[in-house]
Parts: C-alpha cells; sequence; structure tokens
C-alpha cells in the first residue's frame, strides 16, 4: 500500500516503516559521528525505548556506547491493512540495526505497569545479562493500572486552584486561539500523579533489587520537564507539575533503599521538544514553535538524540555533572537562559494567526510532528507501495 499521514487532531493515527527506519538511521549516525564519555554502562534497560527520549537513550547506550540494551515498550504490531505504531516501526529499526552492528539487544512489548512484564524482564536479565548498571525510566502513557489492586488511574492535564485561559496555537486550524483549561480536582490531581510520578518508577527497582539484578554502583534516570513562567501555567505549576515533584520524591527513596548497593538515581531534566505526548498539551505547540525560531537562530537547539546524547557524555557519565538545587541533573540550561525566555515570550506576545510563520517556526514544528510517525524524512520515497506488516527481531 501507498502510506501517506491520516492525522486526527494532535494525533497521526497510522506510521510508515520505511520512514521510521529512516529517522532512526538518522539518529544513530548522529551518535556515532560524537565523542562519548570515558566510563559506560554495559548493561541497559529502558522502560519505555521506542520513542522520543527513551528510543534515543537505547540508540545512545547501544551505539555510543556499545551496551548490550533491553528495551520495554507497549506497541501496536502491524495487520496486512493497517499499520503499527510509529514506537512498533522504530524498535524494527533499531533490532535490525542492532543485529547488524552484532550489538546484543532484545525487546518486551506489554504493559510496563504489570508485573508480569517486570518478571518477564528480571527473567530475561537473570537469563543473559546477569545485572544491570543502567536503568532509564521514559515511560508516558495516560493511563495506568495499579498491579496489585487492578484499579485504573487517569492523568488529566489541566491548571491546579483556578482555570486558566491562554494564547494557543490550533495545529487543526492552523491559527492562533485561545484554550481554556479548568482546575483539576483533587482526585484528577492524584490520578495523574499516580500514573507520571514516581510509583511505577520505584516499583521497577524494587523488583529489581529483590531479584538481585541491580549492579553495584547502578544508576537510574526518568526524565521531565520544567519550563519557565509562558508554560507554568499549565505544566509546571499544574497537574502534570505534581506528578514531577514526585518524581523527586521517589529519586530520594531510592537512593535510601539502594545505599548499600551504591545505586544512584537521578530525575534529569530535559528540553521542550516534539513528541506524542508534548503535542497533547494546550500551549506546548505555540511555545516549541516559537522556541525553534529563537535557538535555531542561536544554533542552540537540541532535539531528543542530542539532548540524550549529551546527557550521557556530560552528566550520567560525565566527570562534572550539572546538578541543580533540588539535585536533578540539568540538560536543559540553554533552552531556560533569561535571553532565550525572553525572545520566546516576546514573540508568544506578539504573534497572531497571520504572523505564524513569519515570527514563528511552526513550519519545522509540523515537519519533527510528522517525523515522529516517519513522515517527512529525507531520501523515503512516499508514493512507494510499501508492505505495512514488520516484524520485530529478538522480540520476547
Amino acid at each position: 500500500m501507498v502510506i501517506k499521514p491520516k492525522i486526527r487532531g494532535f494525533i497521526c493515527t497510522n506510521a510508515h516503516p520505511a520512514g521510521c527506519a529512516a529517522h532512526v538511521n538518522e539518529q544513530i549516525a548522529y551518535v556515532k559521528s560524537q565523542p562519548q564519555a570515558d566510563a559506560k554502562p554495559k548493561n541497559v534497560l529502558v522502560i519505555g525505548a521506542s520513542t522520543g527520549y527513551g528510543l534515543a537513550s537505547r540508540i545512545t547506550a547501544a551505539f555510543g556506547n556499545d551496551a548490550k540494551t533491553l528495551g520495554i515498550f507497549f506497541e501496536k504490531p502491524p495487520t496486512e491493512r493497517k499499520t503499527a505504531s510509529a514506537g512498533w516501526y522504530n524498535t524494527a529499526a533499531f533490532q535490525a540495526a542492532a543485529d547488524e552492528a552484532g550489538l546484543w539487544s532484545k525487546n518486551i512489548n506489554g504493559d510496563a505497569f504489570s508485573h508480569e512484564i517486570k518478571a518477564k524482564a528480571i527473567e530475561t536479565i537473570k537469563a543473559e545479562l546477569g545485572e544491570i548498571d543502567l536503568i532509564v525510566y521514559s515511560l508516558a502513557s495516560p493511563r495506568r493500572t495499579d498491579p496489585d489492586s487492578g484499579e485504573v488511574y487517569s492523568s488529566a492535564l489541566k491548571p491546579i486552584g483556578k482555570s486558566v485561559t491562554t494564547k494557543n496555537l490550533n495545529t487543526s486550524k492552523r491559527i492562533i486561539d485561545s484554550v481554556s483549561v479548568e482546575a483539576a480536582t483533587e482526585e484528577e490531581i492524584q490520578g495523574t500523579i499516580d500514573v507520571m510520578g514516581g510509583a511505577d518508577w520505584e516499583l521497577w527497582i524494587k523488583a529489581l533489587g529483590e531479584a538481585g539484578v541491580l549492579a553495584n554502583g547502578f544508576k537510574t534516570v526518568a526524565y521531565t520537564y520544567i519550563g519557565k513562567e509562558l508554560t507554568w501555567p499549565i505544566y509546571g505549576h499544574a497537574t502534570i507539575g505534581r506528578a514531577k515533584e514526585d518524581l523527586d520524591r521517589a529519586s530520594t527513596a531510592i537512593k535510601a533503599t539502594t545505599a548499600n548497593i551504591k545505586g544512584e538515581a537521578y530525575v534529569t531534566s530535559l528540553n521542550a521538544v516534539v513528541t506524542q505526548a508534548s503535542s497533547a498539551i494546550p500551549i506546548m505547540p505555540l511555545y516549541i514553535s516559537a522556541m525553534f525560531k529563537v535557538m535555531k537562530a542561536d544554533g542552540t537547539y537540541e532535539g531528543c538524540i542530542e539532548q540524550i546524547q549529551g546527557l550521557f557524555r556530560e552528566n550520567i557519565y560525565g566527570v562534572n555533572p550539572t546538578i541543580d538545587e533540588a539535585g536533578r541533573l540539568r540538560q536543559n540550561n540553554k533552552e531556560l537562559e533569561d535571553s532565550v525566555q525572553q525572545r520566546v515570550t516576546d514573540i508568544w506576545n506578539t504573534v497572531d494567526s497571520d504572523t505564524i510563520d513569519e515570527l514563528t517556526d511552526y513550519v519545522g514544528y509540523h515537519q519533527e510532528f510528522l517525523k515522529l510517525f516517519g513522515f517527512n524524512v529525507a531520501g523515503v520515497d512516499y508514493d512507494a507501495d510499501i508492505s505495512p506488516e514488520l516484524a520485530i527481531n529478538n522480540l520476547l
């Protein structure tokens, strides 16, 4: 079939296998071209390994550090008539490249929140790796089922305390309008914490520790976004922000419970980037489009792979990591510079529907959005007939 993007609202409902492969290979080539830290991980578990920062982490670990990687993800396989999700094709491409390079790599597709998938991961680690020395926690999900009680928690993208009306880039209509979001209830706040906070990260580390597969001096990182004044009303000071604060709590708890084996746990603050998750958050498309305009002009913008490559080299395995007052690793200092934020704010305050292309880099934003699903990648023939059916090697 000929596969063209099918966009509905802030999501794309299909993906292109060749485009996803080309995008993954672009990231692999970038990592292989970059210098690495002297210290390196050997056996890496990536929880949420198929897209965005999780995929970039797996690529960096494998192709930058020659690490063995076990990837956990929850992706939709293809059928004869329907494409797989982008993460499925990304993983197939990653695995093909790993196989060609002679890198050990295996994959588990399932609900990472469940006891079943944790047990399957542990079984694989015991049988083939022995110990894990780096765990990357990069899950993004709107819901989580408690593995003990069976209760389903749902997250909400809402402000706390009072409703917010703010400027918005409506990507469906390609206009600047406004969006109003009601304040979250206490139940919605707690639900968001239960889904996006640190509880499951802790459960993973507890399960790995009890199974005896955590290496002495292991490291674990979970990713967050902090932002500044423009994004705080619906991000940093909202339900998502409250969930991210719970990651800080979890990191402290993990350090305490693994002190006997000198475990290190860090929340890592990264750049705002175009992901399936960020596209769903009100204000983020406009903020990121304005940020693209400013940081690309400065030559300082970094996407997922650049951020993670730098994170491994400078912070996780760097000699002098950048750690903020909250104990987080900081990889996003360039975005949060006062001069950058002021110029982004100036764009935010003046842009309207007629000046979107002049004042922002919405074109770049949209291109990055399409690339998430394997579209708009250089060198791919999107008029060619291609089968959507593609298997993932080493899928457990």
